[in-house]
């Protein structure tokens, strides 16, 4: 029986999941709305502004998230073959944290006034995307000097560790207004973005989802070893140079709009493999697509605290469920398969 047919069930039961998951997710909130009205909407029937304008974007931000998210730590892990890695192990969340700390923490030690006028929603985003491209960058430059997969894995985590003792430098040094805005955005948030910005950010995450899908067969192959991947012909540095830069787009971007995510990536591939027994990315990569946006949108309902006017920071809620999925899969002791 092929892979196709012999997940075709699971794949379904994704595929329902991640429907009533969205309906479920737009329906929640402050406000409860029947599906019926949700439905007409959707349909042009009724012009609900709640559902239009808040709600369906940000669903969709969330499906993106958090199969971006999931895609990205499945790219890292096969990559690196560390179970552990996750999409943020290459230093760009700290380069997005360290770009968004710059200008919101820098404006606030500079004092100057103009500086801090600049800081919008447009302009973290700039300076989130600024600087995980610059990490990404100096990543880039010593992998060419490095053949060493894990060796990239580990300056990838120096970066990391530069850009965070820059961060709370600077964090020493600012007002407590200004380290509350910083922290605000650390929280991480899908709801703040328009159908433009939507628009945007979905185009980027395209761009980064097909390089990945463009790479299935070579992390097919790079689960047998580098040695042996190079001896059927798989150019080693050309396609860890395609992976890296679609988990940066992705994680980049994801990082840049809706803030740092914690754990998504790195349960995500886990929780898929446990399901679907099998190394092929072919079968790994939607599976990871859809389980990655079912949780998102899982994480979401619940932050919104149904028929409350309070909503929890959506990191907080990741980092609730990832973390015990994770320590609950190390103390298994299941086989990884790397």
């Amino acid at each position: 029986m092929s892979d196709q047919k012999k997940y075709k069930l699971p794949f379904i039961v994704l595929v329902a999941t991640l429907i009533v998951c969205f309906f479920g997710n737009i329906s929640l909130g402050s406000v409860s709305i029947p599906v019926s009205e949700i439905a007409k909407s959707l349909t042009g029937f009724s012009d609900n502004y709640i559902v239009l304008h808040y709600r369906l974007p940000k669903a969709f931000t969330a499906i993106l998230v958090g199969s971006g998210l999931g895609i990205s730590g499945l790219l890292m892990q096969t990559l690196f073959r560390n179970p552990l890695a996750g999409p943020f192990v290459l230093g760009i969340s700290s380069g997005a944290s360290l770009g968004v700390a710059i200008l919101i923490l820098g404006a606030g030690i500079s004092g100057s006034a103009l500086a801090a006028l600049l800081i919008s929603k447009w302009s973290l985003v700039l300076a989130a995307s600024i600087g995980s491209f610059l990490v990404l960058l100096a990543v880039l430059v010593v992998s060419t000097k490095v053949r060493d997969t894990m060796a990239i894995l580990i300056i990838g985590l120096m970066f990391g560790s530069i850009t965070s003792a820059v961060v709370s430098v600077l964090s020493y040094f600012s007002s407590a207004q200004k380290l509350q805005q910083y922290i605000f955005w650390g929280f991480g948030s899908l709801g703040n973005l328009s159908w433009n910005e939507l628009f945007i950010f979905t185009l980027i995450y395209a761009f980064g989802l097909v390089l990945s899908i463009a790479s299935i067969k070579a992390l097919n192959t790079l689960l047998l070893g580098e040695n042996y991947a190079k001896s059927l012909g798989l150019n080693i540095s050309q396609s860890r140079f395609i992976i890296i830069i679609a988990t940066s787009l992705l994680a980049g971007t994801i990082t840049a709009f809706a803030g740092p995510i914690a754990f998504i990536g790195l349960a995500i591939p886990h929780m898929v493999r446990q399901l679907f027994i099998t190394s092929n990315h072919k079968i790994l990569l939607p599976a990871v697509f859809l389980m990655g946006a079912i949780v998102m949108l899982i994480c979401d309902s619940i932050a919104q605290l149904p028929t409350s006017d309070y909503t929890l920071p959506i990191n907080a809620i990741t980092s609730l469920i990832g973390a015990p999925v994770v320590i609950w899969l190390l103390v298994r002791k299941r086989k990884m398969l790397f």
